[in-house]
C-alpha cells in the first residue's frame, strides 16, 4: 500500500512539473523581445543605474534547468519504486503481507545448524571402574526412541553420581511385546568405547562383586524430571552403601534443565554413540537407496496412526462408536490415565493427524502429486480405508514391507528392530515429516 501511494504522489508532482515548464515556456516565448527591468525615461539611482539587465530568456533557462532536474530525479524515484513494487508481488501473499520464496525441498537456515557435542576444555575425564562409586543398573521403558531418551539418560546420570553404568536393559513388558536386548539394537562394543571419556561402561556387574553382596542390588524408581541434586541426595548415599543400584521404568527421569557439558553429552550419546547393529544398518540404507533410484529426492512421512496411539492420545477421528469402543478398551490398559475432552484436544493441536490431514498438509506446502513418500508406520489404525485418501493425494507411496519384503522377515517378529530401519530411512530422506510430537520426531529432529 505506501509504495502505491507513493507512485500516486510522484506521479502527481511529474504532472504538475509539466504544468509549470509548459506555462514557463508560454511565457518566455511571448516576451523574448522584452528585457526586465524599468524604462529609462523613468527615473533611476546610480545604484539602479548600474544593475545589469537580466533578460526573460536567462531566467527562463534557469528554471527549465531546475525543473528538469526535478523531472529527472524523481523519474528516476518513479522507476526504482514501480520496480521495487513489481517485484515485491511476486513474493506477496493475497493478504498483501511479505513473504520470501519457497523452496519446499529445503531450508534457508539449514547453514547456521551445527553440532554442539564437543566436550569443553575443562572437561573431566571419566571415573576408572575400580574408583567409581559403584555400578548403576537401568530399566528403560516403552517403544525403541523412548528408550532411546533413557539410555542417553542413563548416561548423565552416571556421570552425575561417577558411577560406572552397566549396559541398560530393554523393556520386553511393554505394549509391543518385543524382547530384543540392546545387543541385538545397537552396536554396544561402539556405545562402550565412544562414551570412554565420558563415564566407565561394562556389559555385566563382575560374578566375583555380585557373589561378593550380601543383599541383592537396591531398586527404585525415581520421579520423573528429577534434578541432577535429586540424584546426589537420595540415590548417591544408596549407591556408596550398596554398591549396587537398579533405577526401573527410566524414561524422562532426567530434568531438561541441564549445564552445558552435561547437554552436550546427552548429544554425544543420542545422536553419535547409540549406532545400530550391522544388520539393521545395512538393511536401512538398502531401502534408503531403492528410494533413491525411483525419485531423486523423497519424503519420509512418520505416521503414528496405531491404535494404542490414538488411544493413548484421547481423540476422536470420526469412527462413530465403532471407533470409541475399541480405543476406549485399549485406554483401560493405562490405569494412570486423565479423562481428556476430544474436542478439547483437537482444539490444543493434540491429535495427531489422520493420513489424509498429511496429505492435505503436504500439497498444501507446496508439494505435487509425483512426489514419491515413505511411510513409517506400523499398523494404521482403520488399515488401507484408513490409508486411502492418502494414496489419492500421492500415488507414489513405499513402505518398508514394499522395498524389502523377504529382507524383512527376520526382523518381522520385532518391532523395535523395524522401527529402528524406519529410523535410518526417515533420517536419511530429503523431507522429513511427523504426524505427532512424539519421540521418534523429537529425536530425529536434533539428529537432521
Amino acid at each position: 500500500m505506501g509504495v502505491g501511494v507513493g507512485l500516486e504522489k510522484l506521479s502527481l508532482l511529474s504532472t504538475t512539473n509539466l504544468a509549470v515548464l509548459a506555462q514557463a515556456n508560454n511565457k518566455c516565448s511571448s516576451s523574448r523581445k522584452h528585457v526586465c527591468w524599468r524604462s529609462s525615461t523613468t527615473t533611476t539611482t546610480p545604484f539602479q543605474q548600474q544593475r545589469k539587465p537580466i533578460s526573460w530568456s536567462v531566467m527562463c533557462g534557469f528554471m527549465l534547468f531546475g525543473l528538469g532536474l526535478i523531472s529527472l530525479l524523481t523519474g528516476h524515484m518513479a522507476s526504482d519504486l514501480e520496480w521495487y513494487s513489481h517485484r515485491r508481488s511476486l513474493y506477496s501473499t493475497m493478504d498483501g503481507s511479505y513473504r520470501a520464496p519457497i523452496d519446499v525441498w529445503k531450508s534457508q537456515y539449514s547453514k547456521y545448524y551445527y553440532g554442539c557435542a564437543e566436550r569443553g576444555r575443562g572437561y573431566a575425564p571419566a571415573v576408572p571402574e575400580r574408583m567409581s562409586n559403584g555400578y548403576l543398573l537401568i530399566g528403560t521403558s516403552g517403544g525403541l526412541n523412548q528408550q532411546r531418551t533413557g539410555i542417553t539418560d542413563a548416561v548423565v546420570v552416571a556421570r552425575i553420581l561417577n558411577a560406572t553404568l552397566v549396559v541398560p536393559e530393554l523393556d520386553h513388558h511393554s505394549y509391543w511385546k518385543d524382547d530384543s536386548d540392546f545387543i541385538h539394537i545397537f552396536d554396544v562394543d561402539w556405545f562402550i568405547s565412544y562414551l570412554a571419556k565420558d563415564v566407565t561402561i561394562v556389559k555385566r556387574v563382575p560374578d566375583k562383586f555380585m557373589r561378593s553382596m550380601e543383599k541383592p542390588p537396591y531398586t527404585m524408581r525415581v520421579p520423573r524430571k528429577s534434578e541432577p541434586d535429586y540424584y546426589l541426595d537420595q540415590v548417591l548415599p544408596i549407591l556408596l552403601r550398596r554398591q549396587v543400584v537398579q533405577l526401573t521404568k527410566f524414561d524422562y527421569r532426567l530434568a531438561n534443565n541441564l549445564d552445558d557439558e552435561l547437554q552436550k553429552l546427552r548429544c554425544r550419546v543420542n545422536f553419535h554413540a547409540l549406532r545400530f547393529t550391522k544388520p539393521i544398518q545395512e538393511l536401512g540404507q538398502r531401502i534408503v537407496m531403492r528410494m533413491q533410484k525411483m525419485a531423486p529426492r523423497f519424503i519420509a512421512v512418520h505416521l503414528r496412526f496405531e491404535p494404542d496411539m490414538l488411544a493413548f492420545s484421547g481423540c476422536y477421528f470420526g469412527g462413530g462408536e465403532k471407533e470409541r469402543r475399541e480405543l476406549g478398551e485399549i485406554r483401560k490398559r493405562w490405569t494412570t490415565l486423565p479423562d481428556l475432552s476430544p474436542d478439547g484436544e483437537r482444539k490444543r493441536g493434540k491429535c495427531p493427524l489422520s493420513p489424509h490431514e498429511v496429505g492435505l498438509m503436504l500439497r498444501a506446502l507446496g508439494f505435487s502429486n509425483d512426489t514419491y513418500l515413505y511411510v513409517a508406520s506400523g499398523e494404521v489404525y482403520g488399515g488401507e480405508e484408513t490409508m486411502q485418501p492418502l494414496r489419492d493425494l500421492f500415488p507414489n507411496i513405499y513402505t518398508k514391507e514394499m522395498l524389502a519384503e523377504e529382507e524383512l522377515k527376520p526382523f518381522l517378529p520385532f518391532s523395535s528392530r523395524l522401527a529402528a530401519i524406519d529410523y535410518i530411512v526417515c533420517d536419511e530422506s530429503d523431507v522429513f515429516v511427523t504426524n505427532n510430537n512424539g519421540n521418534m520426531a523429537k529425536i530425529l529432529a536434533g539428529r537432521r
